[in-house]
């Protein structure tokens, strides 16, 4: 049911618009982004960290889970269910679970080290049909415990990454996972424009952090040549905020608004739309 990211990132990079990639943690989650993305008419990436595949069961399970929903739910937009953050080995076992597109992230290797695993990998997901993204530079935050400061990726080693024929590439311009803190300064510009100066302008790029920048700043990364944007600590926060506002508000002890299904309806409510509005920042409505 789940697609390669391939063409539909090909198409926002031709386009000038940018594709959501939004994580999931849950049933819920899943739901919910899925639900985001046919309102919008928009074609997504679902993806999982190593962490969250891990809390909920295992890649096999992620990769049942997604497909079953998008046909229970009559999902009709293209969706790509793709491995965040992924070292080699977890690379390996989703494309062995059946996951349609994977991120092998070799940003902390030996750049050499990189660059082979990235190579074999390439070649292998052109073989199968699956989309991959590599990683230069490390981005800030943290990370399934991997932590980056920012760093702005090296155009040299983008362009030899890129080379190796994946499908996207991410590259660290100065953002971070996670919330940003007072005071940061800003995507770097200048250093997109080098980087794409040497991959050339075909290739789809991807910004990691995606939550929290500006809206505008991510506009103008879109309109630069970021076709991949990530989503997850903005739907972590108002899933967070309306499961707190419910509780406090006393509705749990009501009749039985303690039912899971209950208690986690307005946090599923608020991510739906958050899933829609990302997708209208990234110009991405209707494009499925």
């Amino acid at each position: 049911m789940t697609v390669s990211a391939r063409d539909m990132v090909i198409a926002a990079r031709k386009g000038g618009y940018g594709i959501g990639a939004f994580n999931i943690n849950n049933l819920e989650w899943t739901q919910s982004v899925l639900k985001g993305a046919q309102e919008a008419n928009a074609p997504i990436i679902v993806q999982t960290s190593m962490g969250a595949a891990k809390y909920m069961g295992g890649y096999k399970l992620c990769v049942d889970m997604v497909n079953d929903l998008i046909d229970s739910m009559g999902i009709t937009v293209p969706i790509a269910l793709h491995l965040d953050h992924g070292n080699y080995e977890a690379a390996k076992a989703c494309i062995e679970a059946g996951y349609s597109s994977i991120m092998f992230d070799g940003s902390a290797l030996p750049f050499e080290e990189n660059l082979a695993k990235t190579r074999e990998l390439a070649q292998i997901c052109k073989d199968k049909g699956i989309s991959l993204e590599a990683e230069v530079g490390a981005i800030g935050g943290e990370e399934d415990g991997i932590v980056g400061m920012g760093e702005c990726a090296d155009p040299d080693e983008c362009k030899a990454i890129a080379d190796c024929g994946v499908d996207m590439l991410a590259c660290g311009i100065g953002n971070i996972h996670g919330v940003y803190p007072e005071g940061w300064p800003g995507l770097r510009f200048d250093v997109l424009d080098a980087i794409i100066a040497k991959v050339g302008d075909d290739l789809p790029l991807v910004l990691h952090g995606g939550s929290g920048i500006p809206d505008a700043m991510v506009q103008e990364a879109v309109r630069k040549g970021v076709s991949k944007i990530n989503v997850n600590t903005e739907l972590q926060l108002v899933f967070a905020a309306k499961t707190r506002e419910y509780i406090e508000a006393g509705k749990d002890k009501e009749g039985k608004g303690f039912d899971p299904r209950k208690l986690l309806a307005p946090g599923f409510a608020a991510c739906v739309d958050m899933v829609k509005y990302k997708i209208d920042v990234f110009g991405s409505t209707n494009k499925a």
